[in-house]
């Protein structure tokens, strides 16, 4: 394929649409080796012991709606990103499940009265430490997967960018759960490749995930890509070097 058409091939990926956070269109092309922990049969065991719930950032509700056989009594969900928001509301309404547009920041307040709920899950979402222990009941539990905000960092530096998070990691963390009251159970980390089958999948992924690299556009970057494109044909992989973390922490019980 020549460089017309390559180019023609990533626009058309770029375009592709998207919403929710499962990446349909990366499916066989995105490859990841699987975490050392599961968040998802965490969060089902959790769930179980819990009265009330509450989902930060739900996404289109994917994973939420998988954990459906564990929900408790009362569970609640917030989304930001106006698509998901609206996709995740027609999923879990007629399940009785409110939807709450809520955009998260690290220093941001929750929509929420003190001590509301038993459990709070956050996947991949920014989250407030203090706030999250203000909603959680005596005896509550919060527990979060992360991306690191060095994550693929090797990537972004091809195309010019640098992390805009880098401190997004337990060591900034883990001391702000500790001084809003929460006892850390756990604080695992984990880094490893993530491989990309082809160029277009970097393409699709570096435009659904525009923090990544701000700006990104195939015309901008064609050099990079041409130059990712000829690594490939060289029999070289497209790996970089993902990093995720989880922590679990709880709110005392009060006597």
């Amino acid at each position: 394929m020549d460089r017309d058409a390559l180019l023609a091939a990533w626009r058309a990926e770029a375009r592709r649409p998207f919403s929710g956070w499962d990446f349909p269109a990366l499916a066989g092309r995105l490859i990841e080796r699987p975490l050392p922990w599961s968040y998802m049969a965490r969060a089902a065991e959790l769930l179980r012991g819990a009265g009330s719930a509450l989902d930060l950032d739900t996404g289109g509700a994917e994973r939420l709606i998988e954990l459906r056989p564990s929900w408790p009594a009362r569970l609640v969900a917030t989304e930001g990103y106006p698509p998901n928001t609206r996709m995740a509301a027609a999923r879990l309404a007629p399940l009785g499940v409110p939807v709450v547009a809520a955009r998260l920041t690290d220093d941001g307040a929750l929509p929420f009265r003190d001590r509301a709920f038993d459990l709070v899950l956050n996947r991949h979402a920014a989250f407030n430490p203090a706030e999250v222990a203000r909603a959680l009941a005596p005896g509550g539990t919060f527990l979060t997967q992360q991306v690191h905000g060095r994550s693929l960092e090797d990537l972004i530096a091809l195309f010019g960018a640098a992390p805009q998070w880098p401190d997004a990691a337990p060591a900034k963390y883990l001391p702000r759960l500790r001084a809003a009251g929460l006892a850390v159970a756990q604080a695992r980390e984990w880094s490893g490749p993530l491989a990309f089958a082809d160029v277009g999948a970097i393409a699709h992924y570096l435009t659904v995930v525009p923090w990544l690299v701000p700006g990104f556009d195939v015309d901008t970057h064609a050099d990079t890509l041409l130059g990712l494109q000829r690594r490939l044909d060289r029999g070289e992989p497209l790996a970089f070097l993902a990093r995720s973390y989880l922590i679990e922490s709880h709110r005392p019980a009060i006597a």
